[in-house]
């Protein structure tokens, strides 16, 4: 059994959805504080630094949830953030100088201290921190590197869950090509005990959550760095037998570009509630890779895990309601810009945007700081080029290079620093390879970031 902290504690999340949902009909703007969560965009820290926090999860400790992934330039250390509103992180920093090269870490709390487990040279390694916080920037290796009991596999990605009761499992993609999970042996330090359940599937970055009694077991196919459905399991018993094998989103969409790292349960005042917490990855893994969060729909009468597709969203961590952004403060229609090239004018959208062709919208008002504009276009083949913005006649930027979502979802919100006062958008395509052109609506401008 696993003790809990001397806090209130909640490792992963889960969420009924239905009539829960609300609109979220005002936020308060905060100076350079974020107010929604955007799946897709670039995310940055309180610092304006970009979150470096990939294949990670999120703990929750009182009031404060605390981020751990990792970064590739700074040679894959855990990293962690702070945050009291899963929105605004600050940054705690590395969490140790005494190991690189660890992929997909964890944390986890065991005899009245703080681990981080990875995964290096498919090995599991072992961090524990000088204090009674997991917010340390000194943890420090302890024991030996280790292999999956009880035939010594390696293993690629690894997840961790705490069942009700305390009790804690390790979730491994064993180089097998078997999902295996292990019971965690508690006390101090701690280490790996029985495998209790294998799953003879080639799959990876294994998460989990529980939902009236039912077992959910979210992985990804092995596709290297590229998107592929997503799959849900479940069981009554983590032991098994395991069932399932359904997509976690409609399967044309590659889990929305995503995989799966973890996920996250926040047990609300009103609700409880389950986040699907995804990686972006760009085609090699890197640092330029963002981040694909999103609340899931959970039904244990089909036992099926569905994400819920919203382009900004956030959630209240003190009642666990989910809200999103339904409207924006101001709305342009695309046929209201200023048309050139020989895009064409349809009702109120603008068709066959090509490089040749743009639309410029004048009188933006901006608030002399970031903010949000949503641009709802979709292209032609999203591989054949890169629809792009202006600001006040500085260079083009790739939507890509702000939200990792362009060109595969209809609404893409960017980050855009307007100066206060009126701002000109202009919104054109660049053909990368063969014909490529877009189909704008409109853009929606939002007061806060």
């Amino acid at each position: 059994m696993f003790a809990t902290p001397p806090t209130t504690l909640h490792l992963i999340s889960d969420m009924k959805f239905g009539a829960t949902f609300t609109f979220l009909l005002s936020l308060i703007s905060i100076a350079l504080a974020v107010s929604f969560i955007v799946p897709g965009a670039v995310w940055t820290d309180t610092s304006g630094a970009k979150i470096l926090a990939h294949g990670g999860h999120v703990m929750q400790v009182d009031n404060t949830f605390y981020w751990l992934g990792y970064g590739s330039a700074a040679g894959v250390v855990p990293n962690i953030y702070e945050s009291t509103d899963l929105m605004n992180w600050e940054h705690v920093g590395f969490a140790t100088d005494q190991v690189t090269g660890m992929y997909r870490p964890k944390f986890i709390y065991s005899g009245g201290k703080w681990y981080i487990w990875g995964q290096v040279n498919r090995e599991i390694v072992t961090l524990v921190a000088p204090g009674s916080t997991l917010a340390s920037t000194e943890y420090t290796l302890t024991g030996s590197p280790a292999l999956l009991p009880p035939d010594s596999r390696s293993f690629s990605d690894m997840g961790v869950f705490v069942d009700d009761g305390g009790d804690a499992y390790f979730l491994s993609s064993a180089d097998s090509n078997n999902l295996q999970i292990n019971n965690i042996d508690g006390g101090s330090p701690i280490t790996i005990g029985t495998r209790v359940a294998d799953l003879e599937a080639a799959v990876e970055a294994p998460g989990m959550l529980k939902s009236d009694g039912v077992y959910f077991l979210v992985v990804s196919q092995k596709t290297g760095w590229a998107a592929n459905p997503d799959k849900v399991y479940w069981a009554t018993s983590i032991d098994g037998p395991w069932q399932g094998g359904t997509d976690i989103a409609p399967e044309s969409t590659n889990t929305y570009g995503s995989q799966n790292s973890a996920e996250l349960m926040i047990v609300g005042s009103s609700t409880t509630t389950y986040i699907f917490l995804g990686d972006i990855w760009d085609s090699t893994g890197s640092d330029a890779s963002n981040y694909e969060w999103l609340p899931i729909s959970v039904s244990t009468s089909s036992n099926t895990l569905t994400l819920q597709d919203y382009a900004m969203w956030t959630v209240n961590p003190s009642s666990g309601v989910i809200a999103f952004a339904n409207f924006a403060n101001t709305t342009f229609n695309a046929a209201d810009g200023i048309v050139r090239g020989s895009a064409v004018i349809k009702k109120r959208a603008v068709h066959n945007i090509d490089s040749s062709s743009n639309v410029t919208f004048t009188n933006v008002i901006g608030k002399g700081d970031k903010q949000w504009v949503a641009f709802k276009y979709t292209v032609s083949n999203v591989t054949a080029g890169e629809a792009h913005v202006s600001v006040n006649g500085d260079a083009p930027i790739n939507l890509s290079d702000l939200n990792s979502r362009a060109g595969y979802r209809s609404t893409i919100p960017v980050a855009l620093a307007l100066k206060e006062g009126a701002n000109t958008l202009t919104f054109g395509t660049t053909a990368t390879g063969g014909d490529f052109e877009a189909h704008l609506e409109g853009i929606e401008v939002f007061d806060d970031y």
